[in-house]
């Protein structure tokens, strides 16, 4: 095998889904549609990502003598549900933090190619760093990017995180992926509170997700009693997408599992929970974004 196969041989090994490797440019495409989305302020509070505008176009500024970036994802779906009637946590936060659990098989990755091919140096990175991972991961070949923004794999769905090794050697590389979306919006005729405003763009200040984590202060009365159950993060897009609903198959990482006393919580125990109890139920999880107060605030609306 050359190194690429070998590349993608181990990131299997290693639990990845999905991994495909695309050449080291400048996105010039890409360049018009985010500064049409900030323009548009539909990032609203997220302000890092104003901030290092041509790194986020170019790779190579983050890696010195970048030539290859091998775009991974790693499945998060869960079958596992909640109470009924319970408020509703995103299955992407059902475990321990997922930026954990993929550093630490990044830089295995890393590792093994170092000591397939001298001298090749390189970074990883998971959701650290500005990279737009969606467009390198349509560019590798490994999904397209839906209509609801989240990255679609051919027979395996969306429920995937994103993670990218950039390394300073040539490889062999991947055709892009080809979007198979077709006519379907079920996506965009499911959100809630109108998040994605048409096709592949996303207002995030309308988003739940947003609303429920990233947003710090109250949320706007526009959107109270548009949560669908939802206290930390939306699947809804997700849920209703074909491709998942056809294809979404259990994760198997141990560390993704859900404890019983997240499932098992009900309403009145979620309404109750003290801030002690959400620091030991969260303490390795990606809901301590959020904070206690956070989520209270949630569950208000």
């Amino acid at each position: 095998m050359d190194l690429s196969e070998k590349i993608k041989t181990e990131a299997y090994r290693l639990g990845f889904a999905a991994c495909g490797i695309a050449r080291v440019m400048p996105l010039e495409n890409e360049s018009e549609q985010v500064e049409k989305w900030l323009d548009s302020r539909y990032h609203g509070e997220m302000k890092y990502m104003e901030n290092h505008f041509a790194a986020r176009l170019d790779p190579s500024r983050l890696v010195e003598g970048a030539k290859s970036l091998v775009s991974l994802a790693y499945n998060y779906y869960s079958s596992k549900t909640q109470v009924a009637g319970a408020p509703l946590i995103s299955k992407y936060a059902y475990g321990t933090d997922y930026h954990t659990v993929l550093r630490e098989k990044l830089n295995l990755l890393l590792d093994f190619v170092r000591q397939e091919r001298e001298g090749v140096e390189g970074r990883g990175f998971v959701d650290s760093a500005p990279i737009l991972e969606k467009s390198w991961a349509q560019r590798s070949g490994i999904g397209w990017q839906g209509k609801n923004s989240n990255v679609i794999i051919t027979d395996r769905g969306s429920f995937h995180f994103l993670a990218e090794l950039i390394l300073n050697t040539e490889l062999r590389y991947d055709s892009p992926a080809v979007n198979r979306c077709g006519s379907c919006v079920r996506c965009i005729e499911s959100c809630p509170t109108g998040a994605i405003v048409e096709p592949y763009v996303v207002d995030a200040r309308r988003c739940i997700s947003y609303l429920s984590i990233e947003l710090k202060g109250e949320i706007p009365d526009a959107f109270r009693g548009k949560f669908a159950g939802r206290m930390f993060g939306c699947d809804i897009c997700q849920d209703v997408c074909p491709w998942n609903i056809r294809f979404a198959n259990e994760n198997t990482e141990s560390m993704f599992s859900p404890s019983p006393d997240l499932l098992e919580k009900t309403k009145e125990e979620w309404e109750n929970l003290s801030e002690e109890e959400f620091q030991s139920l969260f303490r390795k999880s990606a809901v301590k974004r959020t904070k206690y107060a956070g989520l209270k605030r949630n569950m208000k609306v």
